[in-house]
């Protein structure tokens, strides 16, 4: 597949993890309020992109899926603080977990699709 596909799917795994904490929090889902909450982990994950190369084996979990992850946690936390944003220690952890789950869970998918076509 192409590595444009695994860019959007990671998009979208960082807008899924903003809408739903923004949901839980009553925060509403106003594009402006999204976009506010997205920018700082969608900044980590393009460095993280980067960082990794990831557009070279963008499907793999190790090392470009780990790096992605960090990246886009620490990232995207670091920006919040830079821009006035919280990150409580609750909140810190939320993120790790979901989007390890979520950026980290589609390419361990696609790669049991992968063997389960070869096999």
């Amino acid at each position: 597949m192409r590595s444009w596909v695994a860019a959007v799917a990671d998009v979208v795994c960082v807008l899924v993890f903003v809408v739903i904490g923004r949901a839980s929090h009553q925060e509403g889902d106003a594009l402006l309020g999204i976009l506010t909450t997205a920018w700082p982990f969608l900044g980590g994950l393009a460095v993280g992109w980067l960082a990794a190369r990831a557009w070279r084996a963008p499907y793999a979990v190790a090392p470009a899926g780990v790096i992605v992850w960090l990246a886009t946690l620490v990232g995207g936390m670091l920006l919040r603080v830079a821009s006035g944003q919280g990150t409580a220690p609750a909140f810190i952890i939320v993120a790790a977990v979901f989007l390890a789950v979520f950026l980290l869970g589609w390419r361990l998918l696609a790669l049991l699709a992968r063997r389960v076509r070869s096999a």
